[in-house]
């Protein structure tokens, strides 16, 4: 399979997305990534990983120039995306520890 984002759009989940970014998500085809940005300098990015056909969910903070990884999980597959991205977008849940 090749990266499609509406179709990773699609298996996050549209009620997800609204939750998540408020229904605002940007794709980079060169890296295979879909991001949703939460707020606060907070951001969502689901990286398809093509090799093993999963996906890669990162917890991303950006402050000026400083970029830090908040929380990653890595071989999420489509069924469970949605309820990983919802918790990579909450403040206060332990994602990626």
């Amino acid at each position: 399979m090749s990266f499609d984002p509406f179709i990773v759009r699609d298996q996050i989940g549209m009620m997800n997305v609204l939750a998540i970014s408020g229904g605002r998500w940007y794709y980079d085809s060169d890296a295979k990534s879909v991001t949703l940005p939460v707020r606060y300098g907070y951001k969502v990015v689901v990286t398809y990983n093509e090799g093993s056909d999963d996906y890669t969910v990162q917890r991303i903070h950006v402050r000026g120039t400083n970029v830090t990884v908040k929380g990653e999980l890595t071989g999420i597959y489509n069924d469970n995306l949605g309820d990983i991205a919802y918790r990579a977008s909450c403040y206060r849940d332990q994602f990626g520890e």
